[in-house]
């Protein structure tokens, strides 16, 4: 294994995601050299997801959708979400400087439309591009702020829009001169006299590699999501072939950023942190191991927020399925159906073993199947096509159907009850579910879906870690044990505590990633600018 010289940048980006783009783009920009490391070829889950970018208080789409937002209502909604996992003073930066969020991201080549989603959905069909993708709609969170569509999605078909919209960040990045070297690993950082001043790492040239080393690492990020054991197995053959053909590098900065993911394929951390979300799908790349956050314990800073997760149990679309009711294991009502995916699983797995069931009877049923077309995208449509045919439990009354599921007929019984009583009296859903998407249940047969939280090769209930490297709210920069700065070292993304450190809603990863990451980024230049205008003096 040989090694080259060392290396003189102003920043080295560790992880080229979302949050690692966006950083070089802010300090390139003002005049920084960057250097961008990535263990695969970057992206991160950015690239992976559906591409959705949370963004409010008023932007261009929603206004030419008709959607009445500003930073304040913003604000007194994601509060509930957040749940102080930053400051108030951060949350409302970020909610102001959301519109400009979604313009600087155009000045870099992505592109959105205000095309409303108008029926409830978890992703919307490649008609629509503007969504309702968090609780806004929902019973509490309706009720502190008037509900806003914030779910805006790069233009591209069906769950391409992730990868598009980090190919533009990408292409962006690369044209203000930043240095990207892809199958790239960090292994230490320098630290001198408790600066860190740079990073060793072990890179690979992609024609050391070979033509199909780039076609299998694909290959084996795609079955790491949804056959992880297979992945694993792929995974390690190619590490195994990377290593040979690595070779050593020093590279020094002014900063290095910690960006390269959360730890859902870190085994020891998920048995140590993940608790009921332990049989999640892991979404993400071979990245999100922890090494970066680890890298960033190596320099003496702390975490926090590791037990949080967070896994996707969409009810929709189609949006009829929304109209049944969930109980769990015990026959009782879980939480109102239309609330976003990972907050009706987080009540489900933290509150109900994470066992639960959606009932629905005949009408309901017949209704969301004459929905499927209209409302689903191309790859909801094998998750539909598996709850139509085998995904299911029917019987021909509700005492049957209980049975089937092994859980307590007269609990069950009394549930549905109640929420017939509610709809029938003209007051509501016991539960507070929106008035438009609760109908009776009363018409046999009747229908079962298992939503319980666990990692199904049919069925799965993908998720991702939330917590990470405790960070200055200001600059990025990681904290240590006694709250202050490590020179030299920040954080952002899901390897830091961030805006969803606690809790997720669609497009809020990647609206937290651009927030940190730049926020990084600027105070990088910033403190090159400073130095410049020293030296000039």
């Amino acid at each position: 294994m040989s090694t080259t010289p060392t290396q003189d940048y102003d920043l080295i980006v560790v992880g080229f995601g979302a949050a690692g783009v966006s950083a070089a783009i802010e300090a390139a920009d003002a005049g920084a050299r960057v250097l961008a490391l990535d263990r695969g070829f970057g992206g991160g889950a950015t690239a992976l997801s559906g591409g959705i970018v949370y963004a409010g208080g008023g932007t261009p789409y929603q206004q030419a959708a008709g959607v009445d937002d500003d930073p304040d209502n913003m604000f007194r909604y994601l509060q509930q979400e957040v749940r102080g996992a930053v400051s108030d003073e951060t949350l409302r930066r970020f909610c102001e400087q959301s519109p400009e969020t979604v313009a600087w991201l155009e000045r870099q080549g992505a592109s959105f439309q205000a095309s409303l989603a108008p029926f409830k959905t978890s992703y919307p069909t490649d008609r629509h591009y503007l969504y309702y993708s968090g609780n806004e709609k929902a019973h509490p969170y309706r009720d502190k702020a008037r509900p806003a569509a914030r779910g805006h999605r790069q233009i591209a078909k069906g769950l391409g829009s992730g990868k598009v919209l980090y190919a533009r960040l990408k292409a962006s990045a690369l044209r203000k001169g930043v240095t990207f070297l892809p199958h790239s690993m960090v292994d230490e950082l320098i630290i001198e006299e408790d600066v860190v001043t740079g990073v060793r790492y072990r890179t690979a040239d992609s024609a050391t590699l070979g033509p199909n080393y780039e076609r299998l690492s694909l290959v084996a990020g795609k079955l790491g999501n949804w056959a992880p054991a297979v992945g694993a197995r792929l995974s390690a053959k190619l590490a195994a072939e990377w290593r040979r053909a690595a070779r050593s590098v020093e590279a020094r900065a002014r900063g290095v950023l910690l960006a390269g993911g959360g730890f859902v394929h870190n085994e020891e951390w998920m048995d140590r942190w993940a608790g009921p979300y332990r049989n999640i799908s892991p979404l993400g790349t071979v990245g999100d191991d922890g090494s970066s956050i680890s890298l960033g314990l190596s320099a003496g800073g702390v975490t926090d927020h590791m037990d949080r997760m967070t896994a996707w149990r969409f009810i929709n679309p189609p949006s009829a399925m929304t109209e049944g009711v969930s109980v769990d294991g015990r026959g009782q009502r879980i939480v109102n159906e239309d609330l976003y995916g990972a907050t009706f699983a987080d009540h489900m797995v933290r509150s109900h073993d994470a066992r639960g069931y959606l009932i629905l009877d005949a009408k309901q049923w017949r209704k969301a199947r004459r929905q499927i077309l209209s409302q689903t995208n191309t790859f909801q449509l094998a998750q539909q096509l598996y709850l139509y045919t085998i995904g299911h439990k029917k019987a021909h009354d509700l005492t049957a159907l209980a049975h089937k599921l092994d859980i307590p007929a007269a609990d069950l019984e009394a549930t549905v009850t109640a929420y017939n009583a509610g709809i029938l009296s003209g007051k509501g859903d016991p539960a507070g579910k929106a008035r438009e998407l609760s109908s009776t249940i009363l018409s046999g047969p009747y229908f079962a879906v298992d939503l319980s939280v666990k990692n199904s090769p049919f069925y799965p209930a993908p998720g991702l870690t939330l917590g990470g490297l405790k960070v200055d709210e200001e600059t990025g920069h990681v904290l240590n044990e006694s709250g202050e700065r490590i020179e030299g070292l920040f954080a952002a993304g899901r390897s830091a505590v961030g805006v969803c450190a606690i809790g997720y809603i669609s497009g809020l990863s990647i609206a937290d990633c651009l927030f940190s990451g730049r926020r990084a980024g600027r105070t990088v230049a910033t403190d090159l600018d400073s130095t410049e205008s020293s030296a000039k003096a």
